[in-house]
Formats: C-alpha cells, structure tokens, sequence
C-alpha cells in the first residue's frame, strides 16, 4: 500500500482552528493544544448561552411592561391577570415593543380593559 502524506490537510485543519481563536487571549489564539480547548469550550458556552438568551430577554420583556403599567396604576401581574380573563392573547415581547414605541395603543388597551 503506498504512503498518504497527510501534510496539507494538517496545515488546513490547523488554519482553521486558528481561524476560529482568533482574537482570543494569550496563548489559546495561537498555541494548537490550548486552541483545541478554548474552541470546544467556547462552543459549550455558545450553546448554553443561546437558551439563557431566552430567559434574559423575557425579564426583560417583563420589566418594560411592568414600568409601563405603573404609570397608569397597575402592577404587572393584575395586568397580565386582566388581559386573561378578558382572553386577549398577546405575547410579552409584542406588550413590551408596544409599551415602548407605541404607547397610545398600549394605553388605549389598558383604559378599555381596566374600565370592564
């Protein structure tokens, strides 16, 4: 059986893992062992991060409704209490984009349902 060199795919595999590193810190951006390392880790950390994401931006979502319905009297669960019983189902992210560029509609939708 005749020899494979394997020595341009070894450089392009390295090249690529120090693609992926770049612009981290000390030797993990060009030493191959700590690259390998800080790469896989970095992957772990991204995935985990994509679903925290989630989480983050619903608190968020949350505050912005609830400093918006302060101003008008309410607290932010009798809010989400009167839009259930009144079965209006709008999610938070659309209430907190409301809350924030357009406030006459939210405050049209708090009267109307505050009133009943």
């Amino acid at each position: 059986m005749p020899r494979v060199k394997r020595g341009t795919t070894h450089v392009k595999k390295r090249r690529k893992l120090l693609k992926a590193v770049k612009g981290y810190k000390w030797g993990r951006k060009k030493l191959i062992r700590l690259a390998k390392t800080a790469r896989t880790h970095a992957g772990a950390h991204a995935y985990i991060d994509r679903r925290k994401k989630k989480r983050t931006m619903r608190g968020l979502w949350q505050m912005k409704i609830n400093a918006f319905v302060r101003e008008h009297g309410l607290s932010y669960s009798k809010f989400i209490d009167i839009l259930k019983k009144n079965k209006v189902e709008v999610d938070r992210k659309i209430l907190a984009d409301l809350a924030v560029n357009d406030k006459e509609v939210l405050t049209a939708l708090i009267t109307k349902l505050h009133q009943k």
